[in-house]
């Protein structure tokens, strides 16, 4: 069964500038998204409870967006973070995107529901 991509939005009360530092550097990630994350090469080693997982950068532009890719999935599949303005109320949105089997989408956002809380948290909002 193939994956899907998804995407969450999530308003941030923060510059793009402060939320690129971390959603893009180990120090930043190592706040909210793992326990360990160290950088080499633009390989990211990203570590939960003794285990490791690789992921490479695809893509980036500073305070726009960073596109990942684990190491052990599949070619096509990433997960991104970018940086958006709602034009309407000039509000920052952190936009995730990532890929899932339709019937994990559910719980795989919740996930990140967690994660972006905790990011939340550490940037004060």
């Amino acid at each position: 069964m193939s994956k899907q991509l998804y995407t969450l939005e999530f308003p941030v009360r923060c510059s793009p500038a402060i939320l690129y530092e971390f959603l893009s550097t180990p120090a930043g990630l190592g706040e909210w998204f793992a326990d360990k994350v160290d950088e080499r090469d633009h390989i990211f080693y990203f570590g939960w409870n003794g285990t490791f997982q690789q992921a490479e950068v695809l893509e980036s532009e500073q305070d726009k967006f960073i596109r990942f890719r684990w190491l052990d999935g599949p070619e096509d599949e990433y997960f991104e973070f970018s940086i958006d303005k709602s034009e309407i109320t000039n509000q920052t949105i952190l936009v995730v995107k990532d890929f899932a089997e339709k019937r994990e989408i559910k719980d795989q956002s919740q996930l990140w529901d967690y994660q972006v809380k905790d990011l939340f948290h550490r940037l004060g909002n």
